[in-house]
């Protein structure tokens, strides 16, 4: 799918990987709205790519659907979604006083995974109601939502972490799969770590101590990297069902 005219949501668009999406989208000619927290520079960031902002909490799954819906409207379609909102926690199966919360966990899932399949499908029904961006491919929108090299070997203290971010990597094939007639696509994108969030600005050698395990290049990822990915997924069509690794060939240690 070319990206030149087609209506772009970046879910998280206000900082890391969405900012990144966002501005490659933008530069591309895609029209973008960018759903973040209200506290976020999502406004800031729509100004400065001419794109719209939509205020969202990503666990208010009814509210989600409000401002997603208004979103696609003055948007005019949907043909791109990427989902890149969520976080973490850390905590142990059992710990010193007692066993992993089970309000934590389920806070977790319902911030990752289930926020994320929330926006799944609700871009999914309104990407079916339109018309295929052209007669042969008859390809009406691309779908991409953000895992973790974690959903496959993640560290200690990342079970309710782990879980979100594999749900997320299992569900892209059983999604393709049902929307595949529809022609809708899904994928994740699996990062490693990334010079985002927390580990934004870090100093080198803590950097380096962090990324000694991957195998090139031995250093933290960039959100423009993860952007580019984006785009390579929406451009081309034989990509479908799977969740892509972005990760210079790092494997997690157990800590």
């Amino acid at each position: 799918m070319e990206i030149s005219g087609k209506k772009a949501i970046v879910v998280g668009g206000a900082s890391g990987f969405g900012r990144a999406t966002a501005e490659l989208l933008a530069k591309r000619g895609a029209s973008v709205a960018i759903l973040d927290r209200p506290q976020s520079n999502g406004k800031e960031v729509a100004s400065e790519i001419g794109g719209t902002f939509h205020e969202v909490d990503v666990t208010d799954f009814d509210g989600t659907e409000e401002v997603l819906a208004r979103a696609v409207d003055e948007l005019g379609g949907l043909h791109v979604i990427v989902t890149t909102a969520g976080g973490g926690i850390g905590e142990r199966t059992i710990k010193k006083d007692g066993p992993h919360s089970l309000e934590s966990f389920r806070q977790s899932i319902d911030l990752n995974l289930v926020g994320t399949f929330n926006i799944s499908r609700l871009a999914a029904f309104h990407m079916s109601k339109q018309e295929p961006v052209d007669d042969e491919a008859e390809e009406r929108g691309v779908i991409i939502n953000t895992a973790s090299i974690a959903a496959f070997e993640g560290q200690i203290g990342q079970v309710a972490y782990t879980a979100s971010k594999a749900g997320i990597a299992g569900m892209c094939l059983t999604m393709a799969r049902d929307l595949g007639s529809l022609g809708i696509r899904v994928l994740a994108i699996a990062p490693s770590l990334f010079a985002t969030g927390l580990t934004q600005g870090i100093p080198d050698e803590f950097a380096a101590a962090l990324t000694k395990d991957a195998a090139f290049p031995k250093r933290l990822g960039k959100p423009e990297e993860y952007a580019k990915l984006v785009a390579a997924i929406v451009d081309n069509p034989m990509l479908n069902g799977q969740c892509l690794r972005l990760d210079a060939g790092q494997r997690f240690a157990p800590k």
